[in-house]
């Protein structure tokens, strides 16, 4: 396939990022994922569900035969048209606003994931914050609380309250990233956060165990997703994944293929991993 490569045109965007602004359009896979039932029957709870990665993986686990609910801040766009993505499919979906910072907000997404599908097989912490920063003067103390506690506090709560009602042989996976290992210093407090992301997904793997819940991380390179132009510099966005060894950022639907994977009961040993999807960039 011919994946678009930068540099790319000036788009600057606020936060959160709206996925019909960007240029080019992100490919979720809606003309290339094929679905083999791999999922049939699950139901899965994905935050940030509305747009890039997390939407990328909503469609993908709709063609494998799961239900969804689509969590998300106010993108309300976006995560309809997930909603429409998943429905096309034949498979049940439901989306839900909200601020995942509200621990309260957390459990009641679990709470009504169980509810509408009578099940939870399958939760995808991706939701992120993250904001370009030149020096530590620049992040303010509200920006890195925020950071964290979109980040890090958010899996914990969402963890927290999924595994009592876990269907046994059930699945976390949590997004980390190339910065948890290689970290950005203008993405500091992000790239600090995505270090945790995976000791909080290798340690709660080993506790889970024993309860038949599997928990796992994808460490995903660039992606092209709409945080990119809402959070980076535009020169940075130009040149976004240039320095790759592919020479261009990921896709979000180049990334489905390992949430997946990971969800798939077939990879019942696959536990505390993270799968590394840089383009070739090494975590060492």
């Amino acid at each position: 396939m011919n994946h678009p490569k930068p540099p790319f045109p000036e788009q600057p965007q606020s936060l959160p990022g709206d996925t019909d602004r960007m240029d080019p359009r992100p490919d979720h896979g809606e003309d290339s994922y094929k679905g083999s039932g791999k999922l049939t029957g699950m139901a899965a709870l994905i935050t940030g569900a509305d747009s890039g990665i997390g939407r990328a993986v909503a469609l993908a686990y709709a063609r494998e035969g799961a239900d969804v609910m689509i969590s998300y801040l106010d993108e309300h766009d976006d995560a309809n048209e997930t909603r429409a993505l998943v429905e096309k499919e034949g498979r049940r979906a439901y989306v839900m606003p909200g601020d995942i910072q509200d621990a309260e907000h957390c459990r009641t997404l679990v709470r009504d994931t169980h509810e509408a599908f009578g099940r939870l097989d399958i939760l995808v912490n991706n939701a992120a914050h993250q904001m370009h920063v030149d020096t530590i003067e620049d992040i303010t103390d509200e920006e890195w609380e925020t950071t964290f506690r979109t980040n890090i506090h958010a899996m914990f709560y969402l963890c927290k309250a999924a595994v009592p009602v876990m269907e046994k042989g059930g699945s976390i996976i949590n997004t980390a990233s190339v910065n948890s290992a290689r970290p950005n210093p203008g993405l500091l407090a992000y790239a600090t956060t995505k270090g945790a992301v995976r000791n909080f997904t290798n340690g709660l793997a080993q506790m889970l165990a024993p309860r038949d819940v599997r928990v796992n991380c994808v460490a995903p390179g660039p992606v092209w997703t709409p945080l990119i132009p809402a959070t980076l510099p535009a020169e940075s966005v130009a040149h976004f994944g240039e320095s790759n060894p592919m020479g261009r950022p990921a896709q979000p639907a180049e990334l489905a293929t390992a949430y997946v994977m990971l969800a798939d009961p077939l990879s019942s040993h696959t536990n505390g991993a993270t799968v590394e999807v840089t383009g070739g960039i090494p975590m060492m």
